[in-house]
Parts: C-alpha cells; structure tokens; sequence
C-alpha cells in the first residue's frame, strides 16, 4: 500500500536530525500494509535506518548478547543454528531454542523474515509482536538513542505499554537490545496458541527456570502489554490456583484481555491459564496442582530442544 502523506525519505539513524512529522523506518512491513504509522499517525518524512551499518548480532565477552534493531528476522532465525563464541556446544544457551518458534510466530513468508526487523517488531507494539514475546521472556533492555544525543535504557517489558503505544518519546529510536547470558543459560519452555493453525497468535507464554525452586513468565498476544510474573515453589505457594490468579490480577493491572478478531477474552484467559499451567509443570516439577498438564503440549508451535 502507497504513504500518500510521505513527501521525503532519507537514509538516516541520527535522532538529532528528527523533526515533527517524521517517523522511523525499520523494514516497513507494517508502515507500508497498513498505509501510515500506525503509533504516531500520517508521516510526512520516513527515515530508514536500515542503511545505518549495524551489525546484527553481537556476543559480548561476558556472554551478553546485542541484537541491533536493524536485525532481520532471518537473521536472528539463524542465530538458532550458529555456532557459538568459542566452540561452546548449543545445550550450553537452552535460551537460544526458543529462537525458531518465536520467529515462527510471525506468521508470514520467508520474504517477510527478511524485511522485517526486530527492533521495528517491538516499536510497532502490536500485542502478538513475537520479538516483544522474546524479549520480554529474556529480560532484555533496550538502548534508545534520544534527539537531544543522549542515551537511555528501558527493559522491553516496560517499554510497550499497549496496542501500538510505547514509552518511546518523539524522535527517539531504539538501537539494540541486550540480552543477559544467564538468561540464555537458563531451561526455557514455550507455548503458543491461535484460533487456526500457524494463525496470529491469541496467546504466547514463555518460561524460564530461574533457579530449581522459581521460574519466571512472560505472557504476551492475550494481553495488551507485557506481563512478567516470578512463581516460586514453597510449602505456601506451589499450586496452580496462586498462579492463575496472578495471572488474572496482572491481566487487569495490563488493561484486561485483549480483544479482537483473533480471539475473545473470555477464551484468551482460559488458553493463557492452560498454557501457563503446561509450562509451571514442565519448569517446576515440585509445583502443585498442575499434573493434568505435566507432558501436555497445547498449541501448533514447540521447541525443538538442542543436545549437542
């Protein structure tokens, strides 16, 4: 679909050159279908940061991990088959096998993995926004780049605050995302569901085992913003009824089920429960009150777990 209201596009990733009526380029898959910018309304300058030279993916010497928002999905998709920094074998970073069923989450062609970009993903803010998933689950901040030339830094789970909203103020452009080693280092579990198969998805949970006895969700697509809640196995707190109901209160502290064409709340919040109940269980195993859904898979998308 045409920009009509677009009168100038530049090659430029320079916020200080920003001024009202722009907006970011970063790939344009869904500037371009839906025929504006859906976060900020009719741009009349795009500026395409998709030339600004950025190396995709980045391993830092304590184990970090920089993805750029220039990052293409195809890119990060084969970053689930690299080789590792050093010759470290993949069952090293678990975190890395959750990879291809989150970009298979987008829901779209080969072409799209390699025009769409990461960083673009997260600041369109769309609910089912799989990198949003992916990152929320891995703890990651993002670097903003502000017009006035400085810097600052927000977790991705703070950044998106609703459907096509962010924190991001006006000329502000993200630039990468760190990812911390020991989340990649720790077992991860992930579920997804949509009314048909390979669908947009209704909802998109993934856990992370942060030590024997916690683990750590997101929850994404049921919900208009991220949701991240920390369960810990105790004597008080093991079952599955602590769990839903901080799911429900988180979800109404969000702004409630999401609602649309992909999916009613009523059936959101019955999915994001069981898909929560199947991860608790394959996560924690002293967890209580989940034993229908210990080795249960519900959904059309798994992980394909690393061994070598």
């Amino acid at each position: 679909m045409d920009v009509t209201s677009v009168d100038e596009v530049l090659m430029c990733a320079d916020p200080t050159v920003w001024r009202p009526g722009d907006s970011w380029l970063a790939g344009g898959t869904v500037i371009y279908s839906y025929g504006t910018d859906i976060t900020r309304g009719a741009p009349t300058r795009l500026l395409d940061i998709t030339g600004a030279g950025w190396q995709p993916i980045t391993w830092h010497d304590n184990g970090d991990l920089e993805i750029a928002a220039t990052c293409r999905i195809a890119d990060l998709r084969d970053l689930a088959d690299d080789p590792l920094p050093g010759g470290a074998p993949r069952r090293a970073l678990p975190g890395l096998d959750v990879i291809p069923p989150v970009c298979d989450s987008f829901v779209a062609s080969w072409k799209i993995w390699h025009v769409s970009t990461v960083g673009g993903n997260v600041a369109t803010a769309l609910p089912a926004g799989p990198m949003i998933s992916l990152l929320t689950a891995w703890d990651a901040t993002a670097l903003i780049l502000r017009p006035d030339g400085r810097r600052r830094r927000s977790s991705v789970a703070d950044l998106v605050t609703g459907p096509a909203r962010t924190r991001l103020g006006y000329g502000e452009l993200i630039r990468s995302f760190l990812v911390p080693a020991e989340a990649l280092r720790q077992p991860h579990a992930f579920r997804r569901i949509s009314l048909t198969e390979r669908g947009r998805s209704a909802a998109l949970l993934i856990g992370r085992r942060t030590t024997e006895r916690s683990a750590r969700v997101s929850i994404t697509a049921s919900v208009p913003r991220p949701i991240v809640l920390d369960l810990v196995v105790t004597p008080r707190r093991a079952d599955a009824a602590a769990w839903r109901t901080a799911i429900d209160t988180a979800a109404v502290s969000a702004g409630g089920w999401y609602d649309d064409i992909h999916g009613e709340p009523a059936w959101r919040r019955l999915m994001t429960h069981r898909l929560g109940d199947e991860i608790v269980a394959e996560l924690l195993p002293g967890a209580t009150g989940v034993d229908e859904a210990r080795g249960r898979v519900t959904g059309d998308l798994r992980i394909e777990r690393s061994v070598a």
